[in-house]
Parts: structure tokens; C-alpha cells; sequence
């Protein structure tokens, strides 16, 4: 399969230079426009926040309230917060950070990365509601759509656990330590990190552009097959259809649920190095697929 597809690739290149070419600058900018300005301090400081153990007093706080409500350990709140809020892929790459320190356990490492590994509510809002459907108003709602289901169906899987940091839940005392080498390497981490995502995102553009020449009639179908594969390019290529919000909506909240096989690729790199599996994040993935289309589908009928 490997060789049929990397033959695939070189065909394309060789056939088609120019769309090639376009498909991948188009990828490379939206890494330097989007991802690089947004996802590079973000990852520096993450590391730093981790490895020098700054917020392990305010988790350590904040989990007491909230391990009556949601199951994570007090180090697991981080890459739960974090994920929400900055978005794919960092929720993943900050699981794997805290389980390479050593702050929580592979098992809670394992189950949390797979619902805190979400497309960003700035992409949501700005992209997806407000370039492409011209919809601000869906903003709540879409935010209920995409993060409410995996969120659930994690508390109701693990209701009856109670997950710990390899620690038993206790941070010493003084755990605070920052120094030059620490933010060195830092800086080096996020550079790599971005690096990795530059050139996922510069293959799975070719890719989508390759998806073009499928001989499809149907624009619907077409559009699936390139945002299960892209999803930025996917959302587009729904928002240049023309389609009806009852249509244009549902799709464009699987695509963004499901978040395509290119961030499948990038969140795999993430975790590169933890053991996981990749089987329970494709299924969680599915389900909020799943969800999220039926959802919609239902909302804007």
C-alpha cells in the first residue's frame, strides 16, 4: 500500500507540476499564515510550563473541584484545558509531554488524549462560520456540537475511575525550576513540532488536490472524499458549491470532528514515542463524527 501510494505521488508531481506546486504552497501557506504564529509560543511555553513544573501547585488546586465532575488526575487538567482551547494538535502533543515527564500515567495519558485533541473554537468561529458559511450566530451551537459528545462519552467510559499522577497526586514541595537549557530546549521542541506539522500539511494539499480528479459528478460526494482527507481544503471546496446550509453545515461539522486523515498523520507524530494506540482516537474520532453530522443535520432542519 505504502508503495502504491508513494508511486501515486510521484506520478501526480511528474504529470501534474503545476497543480502540485500550487497545491503545496497553498499548504505551506496556510502552515506560515495559520499555524506557525498561533501553535509555535504556544508550544514553547508548553514545554516550559511542563518541565519546570510551574502550574503543578495551581492543577494540584484546581483539581479538588474539578475530580468531582470529571475524571483526570490534577496534571491531566492541562492538556484537557489546553486542547479545548488552542486547539489540534496540541492537546495531543501535551499528553505525550506530561506522560514522557512522567507527570500522569500512560493509561490516563492514553484515554485523555483522544478527546483533548480538538480543532480550535478560532478556526471554528473565524474560518468555518464566519469566512465560509457567513454564520456567526452558529457559534454556541457548533461549539456544543463538536466538543459536548466526546466530552460526555469520556465521563461516562470513565465515571468509576479514578486516575492518579505517578506521584499518587502529590507534587513536592518546591517542583519550580527554570533555567537557559530548559528554554533552549524549548524553542528547539516547538521548531520541531511546526517543522513536522509543515510538512504533513504540505502532503496531504497535494493529496486533496489530487482527490480533484477522482471522477466524481456529485460536488457532494466530491467534497467529502477532500475534507476526510483535508479538512481545511474540504471546507472550501463546500463553501464554493453553493450549497444549502441544510447541506454545507452538516458536512463541514464532520469534517471538523472527524478533522481528517492529514491530522490523523499529525496527531500519530504527536504521541510518537508514548505507546499509544491509535485504535481508541480513531474510534473517538467516528463518534463525534457521527454525532456531529446527525446534530447539525437535525439543528438546521
Amino acid at each position: 500500500m505504502y508503495i502504491i501510494i508513494l508511486t501515486g505521488f510521484l506520478f501526480y508531481i511528474l504529470i501534474f507540476p503545476q497543480e502540485s506546486v500550487s497545491a503545496a504552497a497553498l499548504g505551506l501557506n496556510l502552515w506560515y499564515e495559520k499555524m506557525l504564529p498561533t501553535l509555535l509560543p504556544f508550544s514553547i511555553l508548553s514545554y516550559l510550563v511542563i518541565h519546570s513544573g510551574i502550574l503543578d501547585g495551581f492543577t494540584l488546586m484546581l483539581h479538588r473541584v474539578l475530580k468531582h465532575l470529571f475524571p483526570v488526575s490534577s496534571a491531566g487538567i492541562y492538556p484537557l484545558v489546553a486542547g479545548l482551547l488552542f486547539g489540534f494538535p496540541m492537546g495531543s502533543k501535551i499528553t505525550s509531554e506530561l506522560v514522557l515527564a512522567g507527570k500522569i500515567t500512560r493509561e490516563e495519558g492514553q484515554r485523555l488524549f483522544c478527546v483533548c485533541n480538538n480543532i480550535s473554537p478560532m478556526f471554528i468561529s473565524s474560518f468555518i462560520l464566519n469566512d465560509c458559511l457567513g454564520r456567526p450566530d452558529l457559534r454556541t451551537t457548533s461549539y456544543l456540537i463538536l466538543y459536548g459528545p466526546p466530552l460526555i462519552l469520556y465521563m461516562l467510559m470513565n465515571s468509576r475511575r479514578s486516575f492518579t499522577s505517578p506521584v499518587n497526586g502529590n507534587f513536592p514541595k518546591k517542583t519550580t525550576s527554570m533555567s537557559f537549557q530548559i528554554i533552549d530546549a524549548g524553542i528547539m521542541n516547538g521548531f520541531e513540532t511546526l517543522a513536522k506539522l509543515g510538512g504533513y500539511i504540505m502532503l496531504f494539499a497535494i493529496l486533496a488536490q489530487m482527490t480533484m480528479l477522482l471522477p466524481l459528478s456529485n460536488p457532494v460526494l466530491k467534497c467529502i472524499f477532500i475534507g476526510f482527507t483535508e479538512i481545511t481544503n474540504g471546507i472550501s471546496c463546500t463553501a464554493e458549491q453553493n450549497m444549502t446550509i441544510q447541506t454545507a453545515y452538516p458536512l463541514m461539522m464532520a469534517f471538523t470532528a472527524f478533522g481528517g486523515l492529514s491530522g490523523f498523520a499529525q496527531t500519530a507524530s504527536m504521541v510518537k514515542g508514548t505507546g499509544f494506540s491509535m485504535v481508541p482516537y480513531v474510534r473517538m474520532k467516528l463518534f463525534g463524527t457521527v454525532t456531529a453530522f446527525i446534530l447539525a443535520f437535525l439543528f438546521v432542519r
